[in-house]
């Protein structure tokens, strides 16, 4: 067990982050100081690792991996962060590990992972929603419903 204050800080300084897991595709922005100017700037590649498992807790981290030039880079994040702006989730992959560090030994074509089907249902082409949008009728153009006629039934002898 931690000191109390220790624990209400942490919690203090913990952030909404959006949910993500191990071989999903993220886009990190990283607030830098450059002298007394501060921009962003983002960090887009797969996440290879999460610090405890579960990734919960306010020690928690990640590790993102990407190829710059040739090269392979790896950075850890700490998920509540003050210099972390916003995590972005661009795609997720099938994966059956926990920990991606197999990807380090690989190149090229190989280094690929396979698209998760749950997230490409998610993104729906621009195209769609447009051609969708104009073949829909407008509200207006619509029949009103017509009333049913009731007719009552003769009772009159004849």
């Amino acid at each position: 067990m931690q000191n109390p204050l220790i624990e209400n800080l942490e919690k203090a300084q913990q952030k909404k982050r959006p949910r993500f897991s191990v071989g999903d595709k993220v886009s990190v922005s990283v607030r830098l100081k450059e002298g007394d100017k501060e921009r962003l700037q983002a960090f887009k590649g797969v996440v290879i690792a999460k610090h405890p498992k579960s990734g919960r807790g306010p020690r928690a981290t990640f590790t993102v991996r990407k190829i710059s030039e040739g090269i392979g880079v790896e950075r850890v994040f700490p998920i509540h962060s003050p210099y972390i702006e916003k995590i972005d989730v661009q795609g997720s992959s099938s994966v059956r590990r926990s920990r991606l560090y197999f990807l380090r030994n690989l190149q090229g074509k190989k280094a690929r992972l396979k698209e998760s089907e749950r997230f490409a249902e998610l993104i729906v082409p621009e195209e769609t929603v447009a051609s969708a949008a104009e073949t829909a009728a407008p509200i207006e153009q619509v029949a009103p419903e017509t009333k049913p006629v009731v007719t009552k039934p003769d009772t009159e002898k004849k």
